[in-house]
């Protein structure tokens, strides 16, 4: 059974809507820079778990200046830890992707009881200069199609950004990208490499193997840093793996984190 509530965090001053479905173990699912959508992935992760995914702030329809209250990133991880409360999650598997997978390491790195496990669908949150994360941001739609996707004209693609002609849907992914994109560029390394010590959770890495938004290599710097860690290669799948293979991903997750 599926079920929206909104929690108001951060002095009463955001509220933010909550999409839960499933039965079982908590999870908590935190989407990457294209906002929420609620996909085969999720749908397949809820016969296993009850999947929390949190619509980051100013990203929720009817609310876009609520992202006007948070000034930097540690307030967008206290303003998650408190809507944890409120949802009366004391400890969940956290799984983020893109964006979301930087968040949901900062959250096991900032209060490590929160974390049961962890799961990173290629996550940002380290640089290399000579092997830059791409900015987004600066893509035309078409390329950011083909960055994203191994095949833009998927099905994955469609519910993602909409088709070519959906100005909704273009006001709404741009949107998302800067309430998201406030708390990574101009580098999407806020320091992370100084707290991932603290992150005690298992954790699995999935990566798309075509990622050319992300790329392979920053698999190395995550299970490096890690304590416990294992990375998992998603071949046909671009930077979002979990949206073009989701039965695949999700059996990945559920063989890691379902016990």
């Amino acid at each position: 059974m599926s079920q929206d509530k909104t929690i108001a965090v951060w002095q009463q001053r955001i509220r933010l809507r909550v999409h839960s479905q499933g039965n079982g173990r908590a999870l908590v699912y935190f989407h990457g820079p294209w906002g929420l959508t609620w996909d085969p992935f999720l749908d397949a992760l809820a016969q296993t778990f009850t999947v929390h995914a949190p619509e980051h702030p100013g990203t929720t329809p009817g609310a876009p200046n609520e992202i006007y209250e948070l000034d930097n990133l540690w307030d967008l991880l206290l303003c998650y830890d408190e809507l944890l409360d409120g949802l009366g999650v004391e400890q969940a598997v956290l799984v983020g992707h893109s964006f979301g997978g930087m968040i949901a390491c900062e959250m096991a790195a900032l209060t490590p009881r929160r974390a049961h496990k962890l799961v990173l669908i290629d996550p940002i949150g380290f640089w290399r200069d000579g092997e830059p994360v791409v900015n987004w941001m600066a893509l035309e739609g078409p390329e950011m199609r083909q960055r994203v996707f191994k095949n833009p004209a998927s099905d994955a693609a469609r519910r993602l950004f909409g088709d070519a002609e959906d100005a909704a849907a273009r006001v709404r992914v741009t949107w998302a990208m800067g309430s998201t994109g406030k708390f990574i560029w101009p580098i999407p390394d806020k320091g992370l490499k100084k707290r991932i010590h603290r992150v005690k959770a298992p954790t699995l890495l999935v990566w798309g193997k075509d990622d050319s938004i992300a790329p392979l290599v920053y698999a190395d710097e995550f299970t490096k840093r890690l304590s416990v860690a294992r990375l998992q290669v998603v071949d046909n799948a671009a930077h979002a793996p979990h949206l073009e293979q989701p039965e695949a991903v999700a059996r990945m997750v559920r063989e890691f984190a379902g016990t």
